[in-house]
């Protein structure tokens, strides 16, 4: 299945705190979850981009300009974009790079973002992570958000990984390796888990820190909550 709805979000959150019980107070003290999507393709991509290594307020700042420029984020439309009108809405040269490899490949078909969807997640991730200045973190975010697989962990994000430390009471926060092996006892729902402990890490830090992401549906208020 895909994760495309609240539906979907409560299903999962229902089974997660099934499997794992550490878990119920923890949705308890957090509250509803979003469901936090967006359509898959570049503009989705490119939100993504934009919202590497940076603070969600930056990133947020940037991406509203961009689409302020633009109106709508597609590849034709960044790939018109002169240099200076890139750094003018505050992307970095490495940015600018990702986003015009990632808008060529998708211009000359080599590259299938709506396709991506249907594929294994290792294959997806392979692929988004050949285009220069995609990493493995980007590539997972986009299939949690966009594709709507139901079983990826970000397990590079600080902030999960500062949020399941907080959670989980542990003594320190965890690396990547450890958080994924952590993140198996969320299995297959882990990017419902995902979702969750961004929102915890919202609750308990008043600050957000989940992706910057493209489109209306991204913004809406959360609406699921445990029967």
């Amino acid at each position: 299945m895909r994760i495309l709805s609240d539906h979907d979000v409560s299903l999962g959150l229902s089974a997660l705190t099934e499997r794992d019980p550490r878990l119920i107070p923890i949705l308890a003290a957090t509250g509803p979850v979003p469901l936090r999507r967006s359509e898959p393709g570049f503009s989705g991509l490119a939100a993504i981009i934009v919202s590497q290594m940076i603070s969600k307020a930056s990133a947020a700042a940037i991406w509203n300009r961009l689409v302020l420029r633009l109106g709508t984020v597609e590849a034709q439309a960044f790939l018109s974009l002169g240099e200076e009108e890139c750094r003018a809405v505050g992307l970095s040269g490495a940015k600018i790079r990702a986003l015009r490899a990632a808008a060529s490949a998708v211009e000359a078909g080599s590259l299938d973002l709506d396709g991506l969807c249907s594929v294994d997640p290792q294959v997806a991730i392979a692929t988004l992570g050949a285009l220069p200045g995609i990493g493995r973190w980007t590539a997972e975010v986009y299939l949690v958000f966009c594709a709507g697989y139901p079983d990826i962990f970000p397990v590079g994000d600080v902030a999960l990984q500062s949020a399941v430390a907080d959670a989980l009471c542990l003594d320190t926060r965890p690396s990547a390796r450890v958080l994924e092996g952590l993140s198996l006892a969320w299995s297959p729902w882990r990017s419902i888990a995902a979702r969750l402990f961004w929102a915890f890490y919202a609750q308990r830090m008043r600050r957000d820190a989940a992706p910057v992401l493209a489109g209306p549906d991204a913004a809406k208020p959360a609406r699921n909550q445990l029967k």
